[in-house]
């Protein structure tokens, strides 16, 4: 081996500057992809739940809850007609349960049911854009510490995402601001892991 160069094989895993071309179009391929989903996902909450939450006084068309300028605005502003948590639940002060009806157990409203279809979703979604990420961290030239955070961490997140749903509408609306140290550690993750690997393979 040269003077300074990196053993490719020091824990017995090839690194991405050994795969075979084909190989490195594939991860490449996917890698653009995904980064073109996660463009429109950020477009997505921006535009649907950031930007009417803080800067517009008026609903947007096909969303049936009205905008939460203020904290005075009502519970009703936080539901849609089929239960999905509105725009704005992060200002509301009474977002749990206020119109449930007493007949109902807390499985049958509509709460509870449109966060459930929301978890399995999103596990589904998160989770299979992370184990390809998590499969390319295997591969990189770097130490094995270093690679397993990389491959445990979006797995963490996926899990504090998760709850901070459930916990903003049956504990407090306050539980909002989690998404927001979670969802940069997803971008964080998958920006560096990219980064790295389209450098490693083609530079």
């Amino acid at each position: 081996m040269k003077p300074g160069q990196i053993s490719t094989f020091s824990d017995g895993w090839p690194k991405l500057k050994q795969f075979p071309k084909p190989a490195k179009v594939l991860v490449t391929v996917v890698i653009l992809t995904m980064a073109t989903a996660m463009i429109g996902a950020l477009g997505q909450i921006a535009i649907h739940d950031i930007m009417p939450t803080f800067f517009s006084d008026t609903p947007i068309a096909g969303h049936p809850g009205s905008t939460m300028s203020t904290p005075a605005r009502s519970s009703q502003a936080n539901h849609s007609e089929h239960g999905s948590v509105g725009r704005g639940d992060l200002l509301a002060a009474d977002t749990v349960g206020t119109d449930t009806p007493a007949s109902k157990r807390f499985f049958q409203t509509e709460q509870f049911v449109w966060a459930l279809k929301w978890t399995h979703i999103h596990l589904f979604g998160m989770n299979m854009i992370f184990i390809f990420i998590g499969a390319v961290a295997l591969f990189l030239d770097l130490s094995s510490r270093i690679r397993t955070w990389l491959i445990i961490l979006p797995f963490a997140g996926v899990v504090l995402d998760i709850a901070s749903v459930w916990l903003k509408i049956y504990v407090s609306p306050a539980f909002f601001w989690l998404h927001i140290p979670v969802g940069g550690l997803f971008g964080a993750i998958f920006l560096f892991v990219s980064f790295r690997a389209l450098s490693e393979m083609w530079r």
